[in-house]
């Protein structure tokens, strides 16, 4: 006989297993050492996170979706005096609006139907270290109340109880959506947004920064081939061109799951065309959104030049004859557009 536990404790305990997974340590596959910066854009991020990380300051990090906004909250955490404290992250879409005051700051015993014990939410866990609310526009907006709540007065209230705790907490939020957009749609409280832009960490989308895609498609290649056991070496010069003119709708994310597809399913020791994803190849019919920004005269001059180098092995002299122009002037716009030729 199997005696299974009534449908809400069942539902209990799923959302305790999705909390605590997304407890994620900082040493896990995207840690500091993932970090691939090579473009100013990042470059600039980068310093920011790290001039944040010796404050206690809110920060909203706001970016496309797979542009790497987890990334920068674990970056900032270990680089911040909390680094040996916890770092919980919170995806604020996956936790139901019933009980999501109580997974975040806890309840008293019998506070409600199921309340059987008195149990500490997540911000009472984190104490010292570091809350990562990810997805924050997706809250509702009971609990953003709650929250602003928590900001201002560094305490917390657990269903039922009445009495407050004090907390030392520093909390950062991240979203892919336009938050201002979405106050003027009353789905977002306007004092919170204010509340949480204090300190802005854009992160640019991967189609305006071409540099940093040829440098992470190296990173996860060697990632990747370590883990496959493969013996790929490197990525062919017209792959590398489809990687560099790829609009990258789905940014990082989508870059390191092109470059492990294409070491589990190459045939060469070097990454071919043939080897990366259809959409790549212009074999789908994927349209990027109508929102998406187009790429500037400047960014796709830069593209042309780092594939032509590419494609020509790093020989300027015969990059400059395919571009039409002098040596002097190659060098000039790679030393505008800050292109280093590799080691």
């Amino acid at each position: 006989m199997i005696i299974r536990p009534p449908a809400e404790k069942r539902d209990n305990l799923l959302l305790l297993e999705g909390v605590r997974d997304l407890r994620a340590p900082l040493q896990d596959s995207h840690h500091l050492d993932s970090i691939v910066a090579k473009s100013l854009q990042m470059q600039r991020v980068l310093d920011i996170a790290r001039q944040l990380a010796s404050t206690q300051a809110t920060a909203l990090i706001q970016g496309e979706s797979g542009t790497g906004k987890e990334v920068i909250a674990k970056a900032i955490h270990a680089w911040s005096p909390r680094a040996n404290r916890s770092l919980i992250t919170i995806d604020c879409t996956t936790i139901p609006e019933p009980l999501m005051e109580s997974e975040l700051f806890g309840h008293e015993r019998g506070a409600f139907t199921g309340a059987l014990v008195t149990k500490r939410g997540l911000f009472e866990e984190g104490n010292g270290g570091t809350i990562f609310l990810d997805e924050i526009g997706e809250m509702p907006l009971s609990a953003q109340a709650k929250l602003l709540r928590v900001l201002q007065e560094q305490t917390i209230r657990r269903v039922g109880g009445t009495t407050s705790i004090h907390i030392d907490v520093q909390v950062l939020a991240a979203t892919n959506k336009d938050l201002k957009t979405i106050v003027h749609k009353r789905r977002f409280r306007e004092d919170l947004y204010y509340r949480l832009n204090g300190v802005v960490i854009t992160l640019p989308p991967l189609r305006e920064r071409p540099e940093d895609i040829m440098a992470l498609a190296d990173h996860f290649l060697n990632m990747y081939r370590q883990q496959c056991g493969r013996k790929v070496v490197g990525i062919a010069s017209e792959a590398m061109e489809l990687l560099l003119h790829h609009s990258w709708p789905g940014n990082v994310r989508e870059l390191e799951k092109a470059i492990e597809r294409a070491v589990i399913l190459g045939h060469s020791h070097l990454i071919m065309p043939e080897d990366l994803p259809p959409s790549l190849l212009g074999h789908d019919d994927f349209k990027p959104a109508a929102d998406q920004k187009r790429s500037t005269l400047v960014e796709l001059e830069k593209v042309h030049i780092l594939a032509a180098l590419v494609e020509h092995r790093w020989n300027q002299t015969k990059v400059a004859e395919e571009l039409g122009i002098n040596r002097t002037t190659l060098w000039r716009k790679m030393k505008k557009y800050h292109i280093d030729t590799p080691s």
